[in-house]
């Protein structure tokens, strides 16, 4: 997506795609679409998000949630909404949340970004600093969709490995990384952290991204793709005009194939605690 600051264009194009997404799914067959980081309000100012924030589990009519969760049922599938700014320390901060619902509306489970991205870029925006408004998270989350464990994590998180060995420990086989990379730091790293992180843990990464120029003059990288637990690309979505999808199907064989040829959960000698700060 090249989301705007405007919920509800996001929202018309967020229903769009997914009806091109949906259109060949046989009836009854677990489907998981995954939507970018700041799916619903991007290019604006921070603080208009922290404006935007709902309470987590808001489904008053015509909240994000609401209508999320209406598109998921619309569509018949389990649907990511990549973040949505949910309301943090009464108000003060809000939350990068990823959230989860089932293909009856349902909200299966949420993440809160862990990591925050506080760094310098060589681009137009030059200085991020994502902790501004936005409060990091303090747990880890992974959810069973039609019996495939899903861990969640968000954009900058790619860059942390422990957290995705923990999801790993904790049963993930498909890892969801909706995202918002800069075009510089994306061009050089986006691609081989997703392999790096899909090897290492024998998962499938499933990567959202903003793509293109948004309205602040911020760059991003786009090229939305999955890779295997092999670290193979198997789909990727090339640069056009920010808007597309690309699909790619569980593959529960070549997982475990993978597994049991290189065992590295069992040979692993480092044990994680997770202690947030």
């Amino acid at each position: 997506m090249t989301s705007v600051p405007d919920v509800d264009a996001n929202f018309a194009s967020i229903d769009r795609l997914l009806t091109a997404a949906t259109a060949n799914v046989p009836q009854g067959e677990p489907h998981l679409v995954v939507l970018p980081e700041c799916c619903l309000f991007f290019g604006g100012a921070e603080k208009a998000q922290l404006q935007l924030a709902e309470p987590l589990g808001e489904f008053s009519l015509g909240s994000m949630q609401y209508r999320l969760a209406q598109l998921a049922r619309k569509h018949r599938c389990n649907l990511l909404a990549g973040s949505v700014p949910t309301i943090a320390n009464n108000g003060e901060r809000f939350h990068a949340s990823s959230l989860l619902f089932s293909d009856q509306g349902i909200l299966l489970g949420d993440y809160q970004k862990l990591h925050l991205f506080d760094v310098q870029v060589n681009d137009n925006t030059k200085s991020y600093l994502e902790s501004r408004y936005t409060e990091p998270g303090n747990k880890i989350t992974v959810i069973d969709i039609g019996g495939v464990k899903v861990g969640l994590a968000i954009c900058y998180d790619v860059r942390f490995p422990e957290l995705f060995r923990a999801l790993r420990q904790q049963g993930a086989q498909v890892i969801c990384l909706p995202s918002a990379f800069t075009q510089v730091t994306g061009e050089a790293h986006w691609q081989p952290l997703l392999q790096a992180r899909a090897i290492e843990n024998q998962v499938y990464m499933v990567a959202a991204a903003q793509q293109g120029e948004h309205v602040n003059g911020r760059r991003t990288h786009g090229h939305a793709m999955v890779v295997d637990p092999w670290g193979e690309c198997q789909v990727i979505k090339p640069d056009a005009d920010g808007h597309g999808l690309v699909t790619h199907r569980y593959d529960q064989q070549l997982l475990s194939q993978v597994r049991e040829s290189i065992p590295v959960a069992q040979h692993n000698r480092f044990s994680l605690t997770f202690n947030p700060k």
